[in-house]
């Protein structure tokens, strides 16, 4: 009798909605796979541990003098490390975040970036982004489509990647002052082409 009125009050308590579990779940297991291995860095060099960190968070890679793209962690290349110098990253519906950012701090040979539909990525990630100063010299090209989280405070950090060539921004809904970054990539970047699909 005392087992059947603590189970009708157990059933009675209200649970969360199962996505709200699920939505926990992921967001803990993308922050697991984010988590920057410092040691491995070293062991590696920082392509080959940047590489393993983005095709883990569901990126991809393309190294320098391949045209195909590398998707699949393990059939990440072998041999010598420093052959394999990552100079694009496409990061469509990946789980990056910067807890993993990091991981972009020793690549010197990226020139291309594509955030697609990139649900973690927030202001803070562009502006680590735009401080590291191996990609303000190398980075020429980048794309930020669907990224709900990003507004014009992370968008105007990008003006320190000084060699930056062609800009896209589509579908931010957190980007309202489109005449204001005209005129700031205008200023700091004259040579950049800035292509908005903005609301």
């Amino acid at each position: 009798m005392l087992f059947g009125k603590i189970s009708q009050q157990l059933c009675g308590l209200k649970k969360p909605p199962r996505s709200c579990d699920y939505r926990n779940f992921w967001g803990w297991l993308n922050a697991v796979f984010n988590k920057v291995d410092y040691e491995r860095i070293k062991d590696v060099g920082p392509d080959r541990a940047a590489s393993e960190w983005l095709l883990r968070c569901g990126a991809t890679v393309r190294y320098h003098g391949q045209e195909r793209w590398q998707k699949d962690y393990n059939h990440l290349p072998t041999g010598p490390l420093e052959k394999y110098k990552i100079q694009a990253i496409d990061a469509t519906e990946s789980c990056i975040m910067r807890i993993g950012f990091d991981y972009l701090e020793g690549l010197q040979h990226v020139e291309k970036i594509r955030l697609c539909k990139c649900h973690y990525i927030e202001d803070d990630c562009l502006e680590k982004l735009g401080k590291l100063e191996n990609l303000q010299k190398s980075i020429l090209e980048m794309e930020i489509i669907s990224c709900g989280n990003i507004t014009d405070k992370g968008i105007i950090a990008l003006y320190h990647l000084r060699n930056l060539k062609y800009l896209l921004l589509s579908d931010l809904p957190g980007v309202r002052e489109k005449e204001n970054l005209i005129q700031t990539f205008k200023t700091a970047l004259p040579s950049l082409e800035l292509k908005l699909d903005l609301k």
